[in-house]
């Protein structure tokens, strides 16, 4: 914990430096545990075709708007285009030193950098370029380019990028070719994973001292396509660069198949999902959050392109936990700073009757931050090192969730389960409050109620429902319907008392470094952070500082089950539900490869048939 909490005394430095480090046999990837996947002469991914047809075009719809291309900088954080560098639509201008593999927990191939050479007690790792890799102006890539990066992030980067260095001992250049990262006290076993991902931007194309102000204009970087044309909040143009510099490296092969990708905008989900119904959007993926499922999939659907094949419906595996999205409470407000009121207005959330009436049945109850995986507290009674972990903490995690049994309530479906709401009256009541006159007044008798931020139909429907489930206890609730874009800006400055939703938080068999900015103290105060619930916990520092320095296998999965028990124990949020793998409706024009990684299917790995 000493290591997260502690303020960082002296800055980083950066240096060039011309001397040649004494190397160990550099290698073609990287992992967090073990050995990587796939061997040094691989070819391609497994979840790829590498003889996808190259040509046509796709467009891809979304809602929202957007008035900036630089996705490094805080200004526009949230209303930067999509596509510049987009882990669901593609990196499709700025690439990382190394590529992930979807289809295993956290392994990293040569993308920028075709090798790279990291000390057995991850204090150093020294980078190789690909001596082939270039920018999309046919400048080369070189050290100093990823000097500049860390130098203009650290100045004038957004959070987590600008933070980078805090970690970095020295950064140099070793080489024609190469670069070289010592890191200090601060950094963990992760972190060279995390500066292998993180993208490189070219010097001789950004002013530093205007790096910070938002652009409409086109960028020079090193992925595969480039800004065509510009329509500032409806759409992006991205075209393929023929020159492309990585069109056969193993971990590209298969990918970027398009020669156009179109990025349209929507103000809302209703014109988005007409739009694809009328053929204007290639796929179709669901609006919200939660993204498609199979309610929608059954419902939505009627229309003459579905039934007779032209529009395809299909579902996709997924083995990775359950995206985990919910009502969100920003702590950071007195009124929410008690774990036990938190946890009271947790048990108000009436699952069986939003299965039943709003999704036919069909969804599964979003418990754990790791469900369904090793990594969950669910049923797993605390080990003997979980104990360890926690014994700083006394209390923070009540018997039931150290035990492995707890679940939320289970309701009887009416929208009415007495019994619930009397046991949720009962820990409200232990904290002080009291109902008086129909109201529920807090300690110091004030009437307790919230505004719930919606964006979308589907959002004001669940926020209702919570909102009639808490009147019943007199809590009076609110709820403020505005754009997607005026929600952004209101997570970014933490301007919300509850959010629904909250963008959902993607959690994978491999949790690190991401969750610093997701639950860490010092991300906390950290306007644009993602940590919208204001968790400011030593116990839950402790837990990610253990989970991100653990060496043996068994270490991780008892750190990673602590930070569980303790986001569950600390209510920071009410999840709400989660349906079994990826549904995505697309015209009959596009394909993809017949296997699916752990990650789910991968867009930019999916082609338009020939014609």
């Amino acid at each position: 914990m000493g290591r997260i909490l502690r303020r960082f005394a002296a800055a980083s430095s950066l240096a060039l430096s011309c001397a040649l480090p004494a190397q160990a046999e550099p290698k073609h990837a990287i992992a967090m545990q073990g050995e990587p996947a796939l061997p040094a002469d691989f070819s391609h991914f497994d979840y790829v075709n590498p003889q996808a047809p190259k040509g046509g075009e796709i467009t891809y719809c979304v809602v929202g708007t957007f008035d900036n291309l630089n996705p490094f900088i805080l200004k526009s954080l949230r209303t930067t285009a999509r596509g510049m560098m987009d882990t669901i639509l593609g990196n499709l201008v700025f690439e990382p030193l190394m590529m992930r593999n979807a289809d295993e927990a956290f392994g990293l191939y040569g993308l920028l950098a075709d090798t790279a050479d990291m000390s057995d007690d991850r204090r150093t790792i020294e980078f190789h370029l690909d001596p082939k890799a270039k920018w999309s102006d046919g400048q080369p890539v070189t050290p100093e380019d990823v000097l500049f990066t860390y130098e203009v992030f650290t100045q004038k980067g957004r959070p987590p990028y600008s933070d980078r260095m805090k970690k970095i001992a020295k950064l140099e250049k070793t080489g024609e070719r190469s670069v070289r990262f010592t890191f200090n006290d601060l950094a963990d076993r992760e972190f060279p994973l995390i500066v292998a991902m993180t993208p490189i931007v070219p010097k001789h194309a950004f002013d530093k001292e205007t790096f910070d102000r938002t652009t409409l204009k086109p960028l020079v970087g090193s992925g595969p396509y480039t800004v065509a044309d510009v329509q500032a909040g409806d759409r992006i143009v991205f075209k393929r660069n023929p020159g492309y510099w990585g069109s056969d490296v193993p971990s590209k092969r298969g990918f970027d198949n398009y020669d156009k990708i179109t990025i349209q905008y929507f103000l809302n989900a209703n014109s988005q999902f007409e739009a694809f119904k009328k053929g204007l959007c290639s796929a179709y993926a669901g609006s919200s959050y939660t993204g498609m499922g199979p309610l929608q999939a059954e419902r939505d659907f009627d229309f003459p392109a579905a039934r007779d094949g032209r529009v395809v419906v299909e579902q996709f595996p997924l083995g990775i936990p359950p995206v985990v999205t919910g009502f969100l409470f920003n702590t950071r407000l007195q009124k929410f700073s008690d774990p036990a009121v938190r946890r009271a207005l947790g048990m108000l959330y009436d699952f069986e009757w939003a299965n039943r009436n709003l999704f036919g049945g069909k969804f599964t109850r979003t418990m754990s931050y790791w469900q369904g995986s090793e990594l969950s507290a669910l049923g797993h009674p605390a080990s003997e090192k979980e104990k360890a972990l926690l014994a700083p903490f006394p209390g923070r995690v009540p018997p039931d969730v150290m035990d492995g049994r707890w679940r939320p309530p289970l309701t009887d479906g009416s929208g009415q389960d007495r019994k619930v709401l009397r046991a949720a009256l009962d820990l409200l009541q232990s904290a002080g409050y009291r109902i008086e006159g129909g109201a529920l007044l807090d300690p110091q008798g004030k009437p307790f109620g919230f505004e719930i931020l919606t964006s979308g139909q589907e959002e004001e429907r669940l926020a209702a429902l919570y909102q009639r489930t808490l009147g019943k206890l007199g809590i009076a609730v609110t709820i403020r319907a505005l754009d997607g874009d005026q929600v952004q800006a209101r997570k970014q400055r933490f301007d919300f008392e509850v959010l629904v939703g909250a963008g959902g938080f993607n959690n994978s068999l491999s949790p690190g470094f991401e969750q610093l900015g997701r639950w860490g103290s010092e991300s906390a105060g950290v306007e644009g952070s993602f940590n919208l619930a204001g968790v400011a916990d030593p116990a839950v520092d402790a837990a990610i500082e253990a989970m991100l320095n653990a060496r043996a296998k068994d270490d991780y999965v008892a750190a990673v089950r602590v930070l569980d028990r303790l986001l569950i124990s600390g209510a920071y949020m009410v999840p709400m539900q989660h349906n079994a793998g990826q549904w995505i409706a697309y015209w009959n024009y596009l394909d993809h490869p017949q296997k699916t990684p752990i990650f789910g299917y991968q867009l930019p790995t999916w082609w338009r048939k020939a014609n």
